[in-house]
């Protein structure tokens, strides 16, 4: 007689089965392109509490499972001041998807709101960085996890364009400047925001959506926010190519630096005219 399946296992099955090409596979993909896991690491998977960072979780316990690669993995929720509701459904996913997650406060809200009471949300979002680069280092790990996805990366570039004018994007690894040894992988790199909705709901799973508490205190107008008029313009332009955003995305794996005004490398600026004549003889 066929053994039925604990909720849990449906769960960890379906990452590899039911949406192995959305997400197992691009997952996959990602640490192999970018050489994101390697032998040896000690790596630190940092949960929020969001679909994401949860999934990215679910992720590393299975390529512990089925790796040659031999790495260890922790996992750490920073409280940066949430709610008790939201900090008991944070814990209750974490005992329901199985990942033994240690939590640890900080003041973060209180001091980002404190700072910069008109813009607090790059102050926090810094401010977060710190504290979990800070805890890799004390748990002896060289790499922190975080659970950006494809869309992250189209949105990110768009509002460097837009806002900042400057054409850069969220890459897929980078050392930290302050924390020596220390590295930041977004293992999700390829997956796509819908397929992890998608992935939410097949499971029935229900997790925090945003646990900002200047948000929920409408002191920020959430739908006004520029990372959400991108996600609005992606949209619109897809509905007239489907592709717009896979184009974005391997546009910035292909630029034709012989067709730009000028690029900055290593915080130094080059003009095309620096060298013209000479590629004009």
């Amino acid at each position: 007689m066929k053994r039925v399946l604990t909720e849990l296992e449906e769960i960890e099955r379906s990452i590899i089965k039911r949406f192995r090409k959305e997400i197992w596979s691009k997952f996959v993909k990602a640490i192999k392109d970018y050489e994101l896991v390697q032998e040896g690491d000690k790596i630190l998977v940092c949960i929020s509490g969001g679909k994401d960072s949860f999934l990215l979780a679910k992720c590393f316990q299975e390529l512990k499972r089925h790796s040659d690669v031999q790495f260890d993995v922790k996992f750490a929720v920073m409280n940066p001041g949430y709610k008790e509701a939201n900090k008991h459904m944070i814990l209750k996913n974490a005992e329901k998807l199985n990942i033994p997650i240690e939590m640890f406060d900080s003041d973060v809200f209180e001091v980002a709101e404190k700072l910069n009471c008109e813009s607090p949300c790059y102050m926090c979002a810094r401010m977060r960085r710190g504290f979990l680069y800070a805890k890799a280092q004390e748990l002896g790990c060289n790499k922190i996890a975080l659970g950006h996805h494809f869309n992250d990366v189209i949105e990110t570039t768009l509002l460097s364009m837009f806002y900042g004018s400057e054409i850069k994007t969220m890459m897929p690894k980078l050392h930290s400047d302050n924390f020596k040894g220390i590295e930041l992988i977004r293992p999700l790199f390829y997956v796509h925001e819908d397929d992890i909705i998608s992935w939410k709901k097949y499971n029935n799973l229900e997790f925090l959506n945003c646990a900002c508490k200047f948000t929920e205190k409408s002191e920020i107008d959430e739908e006004a926010s520029k990372r959400r008029v991108m996600k609005k313009l992606i949209k619109e332009l897809k509905a007239d190519n489907k592709n717009v955003d896979n184009n974005i995305f391997k546009a910035l794996d292909n630029v034709n630096l012989n067709c730009v005004i000028g690029y900055k490398k290593n915080k130094e600026y080059v003009s095309f005219l620096d060298d013209y004549e000479e590629r004009g003889k």
